[in-house]
């Protein structure tokens, strides 16, 4: 039996798009090309029944698991909760946003399922699981991220967004950039996934005001107060990542200093007292001062509390890959919310409740709570 939305004749898929089709109204037919279609039992033999033995993760909206097709290839399954109504939305915004979308960088898509409550997506399989389990979970110690792989995490993953910022038309804006959605292969290449909150950005809009949706600790101000979305807002959340890459901890508020901080708010501190190698990971082993402060500098960079003042993506690239100075003079206080749960950059401080109705009106829709561990 086949995916039920991916019927044999365009006729159908045209009805299904109509509206007759359980979901199928809502998937653009022009990915029923780019995909393949699975059976729900394929999928179900592929994984040993959903063995627990085979989970590989768990995300906001269902759990992952490694499956192998009768042709052998392994592949990544991740199954949608059933009784999620919010991600069936996740799940074909996904399907629609990158079908047919293939990077070195991105998490291939190859097929899905939905059939009668069962909804499946199936990506490639990544060997090393997501750079959250690698640097930050429980076992990461038992990984060794030398510079050399974390400089390459960070470089690849730059790449990534640039091909979706700048090379991609439509642009997408992923809105989720962060550890738990970037996969590392064999060779600890960083692949980015989860796009089921993505958001196609054409090139005659300067902003798209929208619900928001992500992780706290990696939100940029200006989204997460006003929902004011723009492809800095990736900027924002991959120059946190960086921090994280660099100095081996989760962005989230942890003991800094003796006080309650975000980690992007600690950094800066270091860097206005001198200290800031202080923060590089010891579990580094010896690695090139100079190139770690200029990667966290770059984070510095694109963590702007002014969207405009961020580099786009493929200056990121450049920064990071070229042994360039950077124009320190250039940066000001990031933006972030401190501890007291105001809005903190060049301009001072802005308390929540300071904010116009209006521009808290789009309630927080998927947004994450990552704490430390």
């Amino acid at each position: 039996m086949r995916c039920s939305c991916f019927g044999a004749s365009v006729a159908e898929k045209r009805k299904r798009k109509s509206g007759s089709g359980q979901f199928g109204h809502d998937l653009d037919e022009n990915v029923l090309e780019n995909i393949k279609a699975f059976s729900y039992n394929e999928l179900r033999s592929a994984t040993d029944n959903f063995h627990p033995s085979n989970k590989i993760g768990r995300g906001g909206f269902g759990t992952v698991y490694k499956g192998t097709l009768t042709s052998g290839k392994h592949v990544a399954v991740k199954t949608l909760a059933a009784q999620s109504k919010q991600g069936v939305r996740e799940f074909l915004n996904e399907i629609n946003t990158i079908s047919n979308v293939r990077h070195p960088n991105l998490v291939e898509l190859i097929g899905c399922c939905v059939q009668e409550a069962d909804r499946v997506l199936v990506y490639e399989y990544v060997e090393n699981k997501s750079l959250d389990h690698a640097l930050l979970g429980p076992t990461s110690r038992t990984i060794k991220l030398d510079w050399e792989k974390r400089s390459a995490i960070c470089l690849g993953t730059a790449r990534g967004l640039t091909y979706l910022h700048e090379e991609l038309v439509p642009h997408i804006v992923h809105r989720d950039i962060k550890a738990s959605n970037l996969l590392l292969d064999r060779e600890f290449n960083p692949k980015i996934g989860d796009f089921g909150l993505a958001k196609l950005f054409p090139d005659d809009i300067t902003h798209i005001s929208t619900r928001i949706a992500g992780t706290t600790g990696y939100l940029a101000p200006e989204y997460a107060l006003g929902g004011q979305l723009t492809l800095k807002a990736d900027v924002y959340s991959f120059g946190v990542l960086v921090l994280e890459i660099v100095c081996g901890r989760s962005s989230a508020k942890g003991d800094w200093g003796g006080a309650e901080k975000f980690l992007l708010e600690w950094a800066w501190q270091l860097h206005e007292e001198g200290r800031l190698l202080e923060l590089a990971d010891p579990e580094m082993g010896e690695f090139p001062e100079e190139e770690v402060l200029r990667y966290m500098k770059v984070a510095f960079f694109c963590t702007q509390a002014a969207a405009n003042r961020r580099p786009k993506m493929s200056q990121v690239l450049d920064m990071l890959s070229r042994n360039i100075r950077l124009n320190e003079k250039q940066l000001t206080a990031p933006g972030f919310f401190n501890s007291s749960g105001s809005l903190s950059g060049p301009s001072g401080k802005k308390s929540f409740s300071e904010t116009t109705t209006s521009q808290m009106s789009s309630v927080p829709d998927t947004i994450t709570q990552v704490t430390p561990r």
